[in-house]
């Protein structure tokens, strides 16, 4: 295990705060603590209750020194002789990214993928939980799923308010995810999901995230196609 020592200062239980700690870190970091709560959580779920930043290295294919330039940006962690007790660095991560509480979350379109994300059961224990599944299908509207009724985008502002949702999965066509977003934004949501294949325009007060499936397939059929020099071809 390595030593948990960071710019040469022995780590302790509690992180200590940074120069870095009113900043907002860049979104390559961000995704990696993601990829890193995740490997601890598999970790975990084996009975290891220690892990070093080596290890986390070698199995994400990253440096040990990228782990460790990651985890400093937000504090120091860590015992000397011992490296990064996994639930105690699951706590630090959580309450970096903002996952240490619960966040209520909308769905915004309840077509097949609304209803898949309403299934999906990872949600709860990563600190997320639907609140509220909104669309404008009159033929879903005041239907029940998961014992919460299907509301129409007009009530968007009221359902959100009583809630106190902040976040929003937006998966309507793209032909009117512009509309919606602007809606949610009049309602109060401060950052979406977007499933749909096209770019929102936003304030700079919003965050958006982009989930564009098709966009990852063509990224990954590229790969593919060209490994190897360039000698795979399609059939």
């Amino acid at each position: 295990m390595d030593s948990g020592l960071v710019g040469g200062h022995v780590m302790s239980n509690r992180p200590r705060k940074t120069e870095n700690q009113n900043k907002l870190a860049p979104r390559p970091v961000v995704t990696r603590l993601s990829l890193y709560l995740r490997q601890l959580e598999i970790l975990q779920a084996t009975g290891q209750s220690c892990v070093s930043s080596n290890q986390i290295a070698r199995i994400l294919q990253l440096s040990d020194a990228q782990v460790r330039k990651d985890l400093a940006f937000f504090g120091q962690f860590g015992h000397p002789g011992i490296g990064y007790r996994i639930d105690e660095l699951q706590v630090a991560i959580r309450r970096a990214l903002g996952t240490d509480k619960l966040w209520p979350l909308a769905i915004i379109g309840f077509g097949n993928l609304g209803r898949a994300l309403l299934r999906y059961r990872e949600f709860d224990s990563h600190g997320f939980r639907i609140a509220a599944i909104f669309d404008n299908d009159p033929k879903k509207l005041g239907t029940i799923a998961n014992e919460m009724e299907v509301y129409p985008l007009a009530k968007v502002s009221e359902i959100c308010n009583k809630h106190g949702i902040s976040i929003a999965a937006l998966t309507v066509p793209a032909e009117v995810a512009q509309d919606v977003a602007n809606q949610l934004i009049h309602s109060g949501v401060r950052g979406i999901l977007n499933f749909a294949p096209v770019v929102l325009r936003l304030p700079e007060s919003v965050s958006v995230v982009s989930v564009d499936l098709s966009l990852q397939l063509e990224q990954l059929v590229y790969k593919v196609s060209h490994a190897g020099g360039g000698n795979q071809r399609a059939h």
